[in-house]
C-alpha cells in the first residue's frame, strides 16, 4: 500500500489547499444552522413513518 500524494488528498476530501472563512460545507455556507435542520428532518422521517404505520395498522 503506497501513501496518498498532497494532490490525491486535496482530490478526496474537496480541498484547495487552504481553510479559510469562505469555504463551504457542501454548498452551505452559514452552518450554524446545520445540526438544527438534520435533527428537523429526522423527526420528520419518523412523524411521516409512524403516520404510515399507524395508516396501515387501522386498515387491518
Amino acid at each position: 500500500m503506497r501513501n496518498l500524494t498532497m494532490a490525491e488528498v486535496d482530490f478526496v476530501s474537496g480541498g484547495e489547499g487552504s481553510c479559510d472563512a469562505g469555504n463551504s460545507y457542501g454548498g452551505i455556507n452559514d452552518t450554524s444552522s446545520v445540526a438544527d435542520e438534520m435533527i428537523a428532518l429526522y423527526e420528520a422521517a419518523v412523524e411521516t413513518a409512524s403516520y404510515i404505520i399507524e395508516r396501515v395498522a387501522n386498515a387491518l
